[in-house]
C-alpha cells in the first residue's frame, strides 16, 4: 500500500502581493506600510495548507525568471516541497489591495508570460514520476500559455491508472477534456462550471440568482453523472456549497465569518476537503473539513494558509 502523498500541480506559479489600505483614492497616490509577499498559483497554496495540516505533499510547477529564486526561498520558509522543471519565462506578480474602509478585496492579476515549447514535456516527465508515488492527485487553476490542450487530460489519465485520487479544480477546455478519464471530483465554482456548461447563462455582471439556475445545474449535471460518475462540488464564495456524488444537487450552508482576505480560500477548503478524504470521510464530512480550512483562510491576511499562527 502506498503511504500517503499529496501531489499538487498547477502551471501558473504566482508571487502574490498583499496591501492594506485604511481606504484607497483614485487619481493620486496611495501609500501603506502593511504589506506582504507570499508565494501563490492555486496549487501551491493547496500544497501549503496541506502541508499546515500536517500532511505529506509536493508541489509540481515550472519555474523561470529572476524572481525563481526569491519563490523558491519562500517556499523553503514555508516548508513546501516543490519539484519543478524549468522554463524561460518569469513568474508572474499579482496583487491583493484590502480596503480597510468598505472591507472590499480587490485582485490585480497579471497574464503570465508564455512558456516555451520545451516545457511541457519536461513537466509531464516529472509528473509521470511523481504520479507513481501519489495517493491523491489534485490540479488545480488555469495553464500558462503555451501549453498544449493534451496536458491536463493526460495528466488525470495517468493519474487514474497509479489509482490516485484525483480531484480537480479546473474549468473549461481542461475540465471538459479531461473529464473522459474520470476523475474522483470535480471542483470548479459555480461561474466556472455554468461559463463551461451553459454558457449562455452567464450575464454581463456574472450569473442570474442561484435559485433561478439551480434546477438547470442539476439537469446538465445529470447528464454529466450518468456519463462520467464522478462527484462535484460547486463553492460560490461565502454562499452555500452545491455537491452531489450522484444524480442529484445537495446544499451544505457555510458558517458566516467576518472575513479580511478572501484570496486563497477555495484552496484551503481544497486541502482540507483531499486531507478529510485521505482519512476515510464521507463526500459531506470532507467538504465541512474544507469549510472550516477556507474560513479559517478568509478570516487571516495572509492567503492559502489555514493556521492561527497566519495573522
Amino acid at each position: 500500500m502506498k503511504k500517503p502523498l499529496f501531489l499538487t500541480v498547477s502551471m501558473n506559479p504566482t508571487l502574490q502581493k498583499t496591501l492594506v489600505f485604511s481606504n484607497i483614492y483614485t487619481d493620486t497616490v496611495n501609500r501603506t506600510n502593511e504589506y506582504r509577499m507570499d508565494t501563490a498559483g492555486k496549487g501551491l497554496s493547496v500544497c501549503r495548507v496541506l502541508s499546515q495540516l500536517g500532511r505529506n505533499s509536493c508541489h509540481l510547477t515550472q519555474l523561470g525568471g529572476s524572481l525563481r529564486p526569491l519563490f523558491l526561498d519562500l517556499c523553503k520558509q514555508d516548508k513546501i516541497k516543490v519539484k519543478w522543471v524549468k522554463n524561460t519565462s518569469d513568474i508572474r506578480l499579482c496583487y491583493t489591495l484590502i480596503n480597510k474602509c468598505d472591507n472590499s478585496v480587490t485582485e490585480l492579476v497579471e497574464v503570465p508570460e508564455k512558456v516555451d515549447i520545451t516545457t511541457e514535456g519536461r513537466l509531464l516527465d516529472a509528473f509521470s514520476s511523481l504520479v507513481q508515488k501519489c495517493t491523491t492527485l489534485i490540479i488545480s487553476g488555469t495553464k500558462a500559455p503555451g501549453f498544449s490542450d493534451a496536458l491536463i487530460p493526460e495528466m488525470v489519465r495517468q493519474g487514474q491508472i497509479a489509482g490516485c485520487r484525483t480531484i480537480l479544480d479546473i474549468h473549461g477546455k481542461d475540465l471538459v477534456n479531461s473529464l473522459p478519464f474520470k476523475p474522483d471530483i470535480i471542483k470548479p465554482n459555480l461561474f466556472e462550471f455554468v461559463s463551461t456548461f451553459m454558457p449562455r447563462l452567464v450575464l454581463k455582471n456574472g450569473l442570474p440568482d442561484k435559485s433561478e439556475i439551480k434546477e438547470i445545474v442539476e439537469s446538465v449535471w445529470v447528464k454529466l453523472y450518468d456519463q462520467f460518475d464522478c462527484a462535484l462540488i460547486l463553492t460560490h464564495g461565502a454562499d452555500s456549497i452545491w455537491y452531489s456524488d450522484e444524480d442529484k444537487l445537495f446544499e451544505f450552508v457555510i458558517k458566516p465569518v467576518e472575513p479580511i482576505n478572501t484570496t486563497g480560500s477555495g484552496d484551503a477548503f481544497t486541502a482540507g476537503l483531499a486531507s478529510a478524504l485521505e482519512d476515510g470521510a464521507s463526500l459531506v464530512n470532507a467538504i465541512e473539513a474544507g469549510a472550516r480550512c477556507g474560513a479559517i483562510n478568509a478570516s487571516l491576511l495572509r492567503p492559502g494558509v489555514t493556521s492561527i499562527d497566519e495573522k
